[in-house]
């Protein structure tokens, strides 16, 4: 993309309370046409609070994070979708085992049409019976942000270890799974997947190297879960590693993979689980060629391909702006 074409972009803002900032951030920051999101305090009566005094409850202000984004790759309604699918929509005294009003939820619209489509998809959440409690997140005009101290912000990079266990331990993910997370039909999925496919993604069997669709696969597109159809690869990052099977430097999303220690067959390994769906994919090891050094070991079986010429009408559009890169 030029810079002419980049210093002609509409960015806006978009800010969300949804308890601890430490966990709102990873779920958006790699998202195409995200260009930064920022952890801080908001909805107070105090000036440039600090983290101490607003977790003192004396400030009004609660915990969020603010998104700049592209309108044009990322919708708002998308940023919504995904901030809903991080909370407990019902719960005013907290969040998760964080309690107290500096970590509420809500919603701070920045112009009438985010107003709107705020509403919108809170009376859509409201009518659509997933939870048997009232929705309690209010949605109300931004004030003033003050973002948080340097050592907050993008703590799930900066202090990744930390970040897992405080997350672990809040209760968050349990949450996330059991109402959010992707309601699996035994039978359905019998019958709409093949054999390998469902052994694999559902029993945590590896297919055989070399026989498999994707290993040698050079198109120009994403990789989606079979399963659920989450995005979770892309060409840009998938290289031939001689193994057999599909590898990838790094996920097209970091926050759409799950990692966990396997230790079947007398190894020590780390599987790769999508988050939505749970599908199992493959491992990971540490003998990439990317910066990050990883390789991503991925079973053809749990994959379908998005080709780059068919994103927009699959509904994977935003993605488009990745590819270009």
């Amino acid at each position: 993309m030029t810079e002419h074409i980049q210093e002609n972009r509409q960015l806006e803002k978009a800010t969300f309370a949804g308890g601890c900032f430490w966990c709102m951030v990873k779920p958006f920051d790699q998202m195409p046409g995200i260009e930064k999101v920022v952890s801080g305090y908001i909805g107070g009566h105090t000036v440039n609070p600090t983290y101490e005094e607003v977790c003192s409850e004396t400030t009004g202000h609660a915990e969020a994070v603010e998104i700049t984004f592209d309108p044009q790759q990322f919708p708002y309604e998308k940023l919504l979708h995904i901030f809903w699918q991080q909370i407990d929509p019902t719960d005013a005294g907290g969040q998760f085992h964080d309690r107290g009003s500096s970590y509420r939820t809500g919603i701070f619209y920045h112009n009438e049409h985010q107003k709107e489509l705020a509403e919108k998809s809170k009376l859509e959440l409201e009518q659509s019976g997933r939870f048997d409690k009232p929705i309690v997140t209010e949605i109300s005009s931004a004030p003033e942000f003050y973002p948080a101290e340097d050592y907050h912000q993008g703590y799930y990079k900066t202090n990744p270890l930390r970040y897992k266990m405080y997350r672990k331990g809040s209760g968050r993910d349990t949450f996330i799974k059991q109402h959010w997370g992707y309601k699996k039909d035994e039978a359905q999925l019998r019958e709409r997947l093949t054999p390998m496919q469902y052994e694999v993604t559902q029993n945590s069997a590896t297919e055989p190297p070399f026989r498999n669709e994707f290993w040698d696969h050079e198109e120009e597109g994403i990789y989606v879960d079979i399963v659920s159809g989450e995005p979770l690869f892309s060409s840009k990052e998938k290289f031939d590693s001689h193994c057999g099977w599909p590898s990838f430097t790094q996920p097209l999303v970091e926050a759409a993979i799950v990692e966990e220690m396997d230790l079947t067959h007398n190894m020590v390994r780390t599987e790769v689980r999508s988050k939505e769906a749970d599908s199992h994919l493959g491992h990971v090891f540490n003998d990439g060629p990317g910066p990050n050094g990883l390789r991503y070991c991925i079973n053809s079986a749990a994959l379908r391909f998005i080709p780059k010429d068919d994103l927009e009408k699959e509904g994977y559009g935003e993605y488009l702006s990745w590819l270009k890169k």
